[in-house]
């Protein structure tokens, strides 16, 4: 049960005043919140899982979370860095472990490629600095891949292994598929899948049953649908095929092994699980509940160490719609009043000033295509997710009902303490 009734209360009337309205183009929302001690500030969910469906969103609704799975990936990559098994700063390590990554071009703004100036480390992948894209915010990488295309979605190798570089490695920061190769890092440094490190170093020791990249037919019978809004209709929404299908199409182990465990994009998880995870990473790693450790007090104030100062406008460069079906063009990835400097750790945007919801300083957060958003107070001892399964990315709606219900769960805490680390 949620420990704020007020919270609850608010939180459910903001998300049903859109579930409500066609307008809007939402049909379905989860949304919940966790303390440092693990318990659920709220857990509300609102409208239903498809469009033309009858089922209600709940709490055991799955979503996939696409690059919510990026910590998720990460978290695994330091663990292996705890043990001595990866390193953050070893090029020669990055290389043998990927030797593609040794001899990968740069594409350049006329089409042509051109040989590699700088290192890979697996900090630069981590940080979003090494140099990758994706095709559907990098134009320039969208018609590079023409005739065929390039889709990460497509859940193969291919086009991951075989996307140019971007940028030269440590030019600055940009978002792609650096965390799809630190995830293949950590497989080949360990000879054991992405999810199955996964299931055994995150998930079984908190007791989380519905995070994976393969979901049981327990989870796909509560899968929430895909919804489009497609461009030129404004807000309207058809529900759709999945986004990201062979996954939830493969049955057997054979079928599996040729799907690619992205760290990028691969997991389907419900909310309230996704932010037991979370709720770790309030306790310098250690869950409250469960009392298991999933990393080092040390690790986690590296992993929110800014990694870019020298570029403290990153998040302000705007995303191009290079596949408007895919996302919305945005100005700015988080704005704030003021327009303090803003960074990223490993792997997640860091808000350093505290923001008009509540949240304080150097909160984590971050956000999966299908518009799923979650954040990480450390400084408060709170986090939480909102999860939608609409495209394209950076919904005025979902967006609009992420700051308004942080805000509501920030308001409901005003009166205890503040969880001050």
């Amino acid at each position: 049960m949620p420990h704020s009734q007020e919270a609850q209360n608010n939180v459910q009337e903001s998300l049903d005043s859109v579930t409500s309205n066609p307008e809007n183009g939402i049909p379905g929302v989860v949304f919940v919140a966790v303390d440092k001690e693990g318990e659920y500030i709220v857990q509300n969910a609102s409208g239903k899982r498809g469009l033309t469906g009858k089922k209600p969103m709940d709490m055991d609704t799955v979503f996939w979370i696409a690059s919510c799975t990026k910590l998720l990936a990460s978290i695994v990559c330091m663990q292996l860095v705890e043990k001595g098994t990866l390193k953050l700063d070893d090029p020669s390590q990055v290389y043998k472990l990927c030797p593609e990554l040794e001899k990968i071009k740069v594409l350049k703004d006329d089409g042509t490629l051109e040989d590699r100036k700088e290192d890979i480390t697996l900090r630069m992948l981590l940080s979003h600095t090494a140099g990758f894209g994706y095709e559907f915010f990098n134009p320039k990488l969208r018609d590079y891949g023409r005739p065929m295309g390039f889709d990460v979605f497509q859940g193969d190798h291919h086009d991951i292994l075989n996307m140019p570089l971007v940028n030269q490695p440590g030019s600055r920061w940009e978002y792609g598929t650096n965390i799809d190769w630190a995830g293949i890092m950590a497989e080949r440094a360990t000879g054991d899948s992405l999810n199955d490190l996964m299931h055994k170093q995150i998930f079984e020791p908190l007791g989380l049953k519905n995070i994976t990249m393969f979901p049981t037919q327990e989870m796909k019978a509560n899968l929430a649908s895909m919804h489009q809004k497609w461009p030129g209709t404004h807000h309207q929404v058809q529900e759709r095929d999945h986004v990201y299908r062979r996954p939830l199409l493969a049955e057997s182990d054979h079928e599996k092994k040729h799907i690619i465990n992205s760290g990028g994009a691969g997991c389907y998880a419900k909310p309230a699980e996704y932010v037991q995870v979370l709720a770790a990473l309030l306790n310098d790693g250690t869950h409250p509940k469960t009392g298991k450790q999933i990393l080092k007090p040390e690790t986690i104030a590296t992993m929110w160490e800014n990694q870019i100062s020298q570029w403290p406008d990153f998040a302000r460069e705007g995303i191009p719609a290079a596949k408007p079906e895919y996302t919305n063009e945005l100005p700015e990835l988080y704005p704030q009043e003021g327009n303090p400097p803003q960074g990223w750790g490993l792997s997640f945007m860091l808000t350093q000033e505290p923001a008009a919801t509540g949240r304080g300083k150097n909160t984590a957060c971050w956000a999966g295509i299908a518009n799923l958003f979650w954040w990480c107070d450390r400084e408060r001892g709170v986090a939480g997710m909102i999860a939608s399964q609409v495209m394209p990315f950076g919904d005025m709606g979902v967006l609009g009902q992420y700051a308004a219900c942080e805000a509501a769960v920030y308001k409901s805490l005003q009166s205890l303490p503040h969880r001050a680390r």
